[in-house]
Order: C-alpha cells, then structure tokens, then sequence
C-alpha cells in the first residue's frame, strides 16, 4: 500500500480512544464535584458544620495530590488500561458508598475518609491519559487531542451538574452518590472491552498504526511483556532524573502557575461575585457559568491551532509556546476587574481570562510530547501533582489576602500574576521543547527535535 493511499484507507481508532479517555475524565471531575451539589442538603440533614464540610472538601485535594507519583509509576508498571480500570472501579464503589454515610454514627468521620479514599483512586486519570496520548497520537495530532481531552472539565460541568442538581431536587442527597457510582461502573465495563494499546488492537488496520508511528506515536506502549515492563519500565530513581531536567521542571512550574488560574474560578470566583460585586446567588452561578463556556471554546481551539501551527513550522517549540504565550497574557485581563463597576464588564474580563487560561493549557500535549517514554506516567504524575498544590496553596492564599485587605484586589492581582509566572517559566526555563530520553549514560540525553509529518 502507497503512502498516498493510507489517509483514505486507514481507520481512526485513535478517535475513539480520545473519547473514551475525555468521557473518563469529565466522569472523574463529576464525581469529585458530587460534595459541591449534595453539600447544602446533606449537611444540614446530617448535622455537618460548615467547618467540618470545608475539611470534607480539602480531604480530596491532599489525597489527589500526594498519591500522584505512585498512580503515575503504577500506571508505567501496569500500563494504561489495567490502572484506569482498576482506579475507576474504586473511586466508583466509593463514590457509591457516599449515598450511605447518612446511615453512619459519624457521618463527618466517614464522609472524611471516603473523600480522601476518592482522590486517591482518582489520581491515576491524568498520569495514564498521558500515557494514552503519548501512544494513540501523532505528534502533529497530540495537541487537538490533549486539547479535547482537557476539555472534558468544562463539559463534566455542563451535563453532570444539572443532572445532581435535578436528582437532589427530586430524590435526595444520597441519590446524587448512588447514580453516579453506577455511571462509573458501567463506564468501567465498557473501558474494559473498548480500550487497548494501539499495538494490541484488534480491529485498526496497519495503514492506521503506520501513520501512528510514523508521526512519533509511541505506539508501543503498553503493548510490551510483563518480564519486558519490568526490566525496561519504571524506577524509582527515574524520579531524581526527572527534575535534573531544566525543561521539564519549567514544565511543572508553569502548571502550578496555571492550576492557580483554574482554583480561583472553581472555589472563590462565585463569592467574589456575591461578596464584591453584591450580586444574589442565583445570578452569581449564572453569571460563573459564562466563564466555564468561554474555557471551553478556548481550550478546543487550541488543540486545532497548535497543531496547524506545527504543521506549518514543524517546530514543535513555537507550536506549543506559541499558544501558551497568547492564552496567558490573556488570563492578566483579570486584574482589569479591579477599575471597574460594570457587571458586564467584569463578566466580559472574566471570560476573556477564563478563554485565555483554555488557550494556554496544553501541559498535558507538552508533557506527551517531552516525557521519557520509559516513565511517561511517572512525568505525568510530578506534573500533575504539582499542578495540583495550587488546589492547596490558592484557595487559602486569597483568603489571607481577604483577610488583610477587606478586598479581592489583591487576590485578582494574585492570580493574574501567575499567567505571567507559567509565560516565564515555558519562556525562561523550557527552552526547546523535545522527548528526552533516559538512561542512556545514567542521565538525561535530549532527542532529535521532533519534525512533521
């Protein structure tokens, strides 16, 4: 078969793929915003004090945060589709035991360890999509789909909580925990029968995998041996070799720098509306949801633009900075909110941040792009940890500013700094954007710069 004969011919398993792992991630984000929706009904059924909620709410942070290095070598030992498996029919079975705290003598205690026992199971998702990319797309294709996949946050948000809001509404609390653990369940089934690395996959055609590999997919992954895994996959010193790497701890940086973009938006920015703005609430969540949108739209187009940009450059730095730089310098909008009284100015500001912050988070494209190949989950999971301490740092940050100032100034300044602070860090410390590659000399060795197709 000719080269020129393979983009009519090939099949697109790799599609399929990428809806499945964006269908698992906007599950994983429903199912951790499960507390937000069923948090007002239940505490008071259950005598749970807003502090105990508030503790209730962090529990999942800490466990989400510190089980991300294991997930990540968990899911480069077991590969992919055991791990998600695995974690899925956990976090599920916990998520569905929340519809039984209200049977507990200490609701709180339970409650507390079974929102803990969730970020845990939860944490292997973003390491082993990493891993997924990595294998499933082309370098010239990874940015639409890191993009779609990250997008599945914004569309949890879209269909999952109305549907808890209506199941609080007409059945109670517990039934909000109770279906969507069954959802997880049944996404567990059919993960289990659809997904396969794409070496081992039963129906795509070899016109399919050669455009795979031809592309720089790292097509082998998860297809190797168990005695081949564990001479040749994770080790725990893997770990100090990453951050000998100045690219990729200016990779990590600039996520932190990120997440404490998206921690404003999903914990203080309905109070900054109420609070400063003297909104109600009810035009306070409907005003939040216009940002959400805008994330979304941003956070696809930049998967097309990054990877026409890399079609046209074949330099994969200014494909991925190139968007970083624009979305970010974007999210500074936010500041402008300080000059203003207009409502619809400030929801216009707030948009054009929360699109910039979608147009500038391609770390999940970057890290398939540059992590070594022998720990991509391992990568995925320093980053996303990292990403993640502004889930910890953020939130109480701009309550002490709060708390000395008597206004958000402050803490809009705070969190449009840290759009510059992710700009530097790709700018400053990155530098070229490549794989790297392991253990060859006991260190870390740079790869030929990936080219076009």
């Amino acid at each position: 078969m000719t080269t020129d004969q393979r983009p009519s011919t090939r099949t697109h398993y790799r599609f399929v793929t990428l809806a499945l792992i964006t269908i698992l991630l906007a599950l994983s984000s429903g199912d951790r915003a499960t507390l937000s929706i069923a948090g007002p009904n239940m505490t008071k059924a259950l005598g749970i004090t807003p502090v105990e909620l508030g503790w209730m709410f962090s529990a999942f942070a800490w466990a989400y945060v510190l089980a991300h290095l294991p997930a990540g070598w968990i899911a480069d030992r077991l590969g992919a589709k055991q791990t998600i498996l695995g974690g899925l029919i956990l976090w599920s079975l916990v998520t569905f035991l929340m519809s039984c705290v209200g049977w507990a003598s200490y609701p709180f205690l339970v409650m507390l360890i079974l929102r803990f026992m969730l970020g845990i199971f939860e944490s292997p998702v973003g390491p082993a999509a990493g891993r997924i990319i990595a294998a499933w797309f082309p370098s010239a294709e990874r940015g639409i789909a890191g993009a779609i996949f990250n997008s599945a946050q914004y569309v949890s948000l879209v269909i999952f909580t109305p549907l808890m809001g209506f199941l609080d509404h007409r059945f109670g609390w517990e039934h909000i925990f109770g279906v969507m653990g069954v959802l997880g369940f049944l996404l567990a089934a059919l993960w289990a029968i659809a997904y396969y690395p794409p070496s081992l996959h039963p129906k795509m055609n070899a016109a399919e995998l050669d455009h795979l590999r031809e592309g720089g997919a790292l097509v082998d992954l998860g297809g190797a041996s168990p005695a081949a895994v564990a001479e040749q996959g994770p080790r725990w010193s893997d770990l100090g070799e990453l951050f000998k790497s100045r690219m990729l701890v200016g990779i990590f940086l600039a996520q932190y720098g990120i997440s404490s973009i998206t921690w404003f938006f999903v914990s203080w920015f309905p109070t900054y509306l109420v609070k400063a703005r003297g909104l109600s609430v009810l035009d306070a969540s409907l005003i939040a949801t216009i940002p959400a949108i805008c994330g979304f739209i941003g956070g696809v187009a930049t998967g097309f633009f990054t990877d026409w940009l890399f079609k046209r450059t074949g330099s994969l730095g200014i494909a991925r900075k190139t968007p970083i730089t624009i979305g970010l310098v974007m999210t500074v909008l936010i500041i402008g909110c300080n000059y203003t009284d207009s409502t619809i100015l400030i929801t216009v500001l707030m948009s054009a941040a929360f699109f910039g912050k979608g147009f500038g988070s391609l770390g999940w494209t970057v890290v398939a792009d540059t992590a070594p190949k022998e720990v991509i989950g391992l990568t995925g999971g320093v980053f996303n940890a990292i990403g993640n301490t502004a889930g910890i740092v953020t939130p109480v940050a701009i309550g002490y500013i709060l708390s000395a100032t008597g206004s958000f100034n402050g803490a809009l300044l705070y969190v449009g700094l840290h759009g510059l602070l992710a700009v530097l860090c790709y700018w400053v410390i990155v530098g070229p954007i490549e794989r790297l590659v392991i253990r060859e000399g006991g260190g870390l060795i740079r790869a030929a710069p990936q080219a076009a197709e």
